[in-house]
């Protein structure tokens, strides 16, 4: 049997358990500085036969993977004992098939629609992908996409209300920032304006909203300017999600030649944290949850629902900016490493003392070393 379908390389981290629909090919704009995941490829609107011949297929495997889960006496569940059989035998399932396979494990409940700016479809075309999406997969509760500002902004919000009408629960909007100097630096193709009208047209259509936000991205340069504005303009919008995405200037990017060259210079963790303080200060008047939730964050703690969770936000940020110097090392050096999670991790002194040791050995063989190593620890994550 022919397992195969499409599928983009990436999707947000909150959609790790989701079955990825490519409706889309590649990136629209795919000209921001900080970003490399479609560079040197061709956009593409994929036709709607091919879009529904793939979600048939991945039906097929789904109905597949119960029929196997009832012949090993499993009752149709996707259980444990199905999962190692379908992942022990690499040349019967491919990568397709375990896709499928894993959705289904971990609840088959979500969809994420692949690529970058997945409603720049048709709405008429959009609302019958979801409608063969309902057909196939009747027990799904969440739809997503990622969306441009841009996008969301030509939109109707009556053309939006169709979308959630016919089942997509959720957009993702990468914002970056809300400063437009620093949003035509990074050539990001869009206004403050724009991020503020989209954003809006989302909210008022009843859609969930999550806005990602990148600190650092302004560097030393702007760091003042992309936290006060990126504030106002979320605050504008209020959306269900901000979602933080600590700056990583990949390689290969226009940034990062930036930063090669000294046109660029970069916030220090510390400068990040206190960039993020003064971004969470600065959000007044909205309901949203901000999440951090990504590996390259150094506070996985700053979460929280506003505006009843400020200030518990800020008095994270600020329990960490007030440890000495050298603890500030320690904690860095182990959420660096995977070992702690939480300052309250510093409760462990078995873990705290073998950390301590680390960095007392790198300040005495050469003092300013471990920056460096903590920056290519972090940087070697993506």
């Amino acid at each position: 049997m022919d397992f195969s379908f499409e599928q983009g390389p990436i999707r947000p981290p909150s959609e790790a358990k989701s079955l990825l629909i490519r409706v889309t090919r590649n990136c629209p704009w795919n000209k921001c500085a900080f970003c490399n995941s479609y560079r040197g490829k061709k956009f593409e609107l994929r036709p709607l036969d091919e879009i529904i011949a793939d979600i048939k297929k991945m039906q097929e495997i789904a109905s597949h993977v119960q029929k196997l889960s009832w012949k090993l006496g499993e009752g149709g569940k996707v259980t444990n004992r199905v999962i190692r059989l379908i992942f022990g035998q690499e040349s019967t399932y491919d990568d397709n098939f375990r896709s499928v396979a894993a959705w289904l494990y971990f609840g088959g409940q979500s969809i994420f629609l692949q690529d970058a700016d997945s409603l720049i479809l048709k709405t008429e075309t959009l609302v019958s992908v979801l409608n063969e999406i309902k057909n196939a997969f009747p027990f799904v509760t969440r739809i997503t996409s990622y969306c441009r500002s841009k996008t969301a902004s030509r939109k109707s919000v009556d053309e939006l209300k169709r979308l959630k009408s016919a089942g997509l629960s959720r957009i993702h909007i990468g914002m970056e920032s809300g400063y437009d100097p620093l949003l035509a630096y990074i050539r990001k193709g869009v206004t403050a304006a724009e991020h503020i009208n989209g954003g809006r047209h989302v909210v008022e259509a009843g859609l969930s909203l999550s806005e990602y936000v990148v600190p650092g991205l302004g560097g030393i340069r702007w760091t003042r300017e992309h936290a006060e504005e990126t504030a106002h303009v979320l605050n504008q919008i209020n959306p269900d999600f901000i979602r933080l995405r600590s700056l990583h200037a990949v390689p290969g990017t226009d940034l990062h030649d930036k930063l090669l060259k000294g046109d660029f210079i970069p916030l220090s963790d510390n400068d990040v944290v206190k960039e993020i303080r003064s971004l969470i200060e600065g959000l007044e008047g909205i309901e949203s949850c901000v999440v951090s939730d990504h590996i390259l964050n150094l506070l996985e703690e700053v979460e929280g629902k506003l505006p009843q969770d400020k200030e518990k936000i800020l008095s994270v940020i600020d329990r960490y900016l007030a440890l000495p110097e050298k603890d500030q090392l320690i904690f860095r050096l182990g959420r660096r490493k995977g070992i702690y999670r939480s300052v309250d991790d510093f409760s462990d002194s078995r873990l705290y003392n073998s950390l301590r040791e680390t960095v007392e050995e790198y300040e005495l063989r050469e003092p300013g070393q471990l920056d460096k190593a903590l920056s290519l620890m972090m940087h070697s994550y993506i």
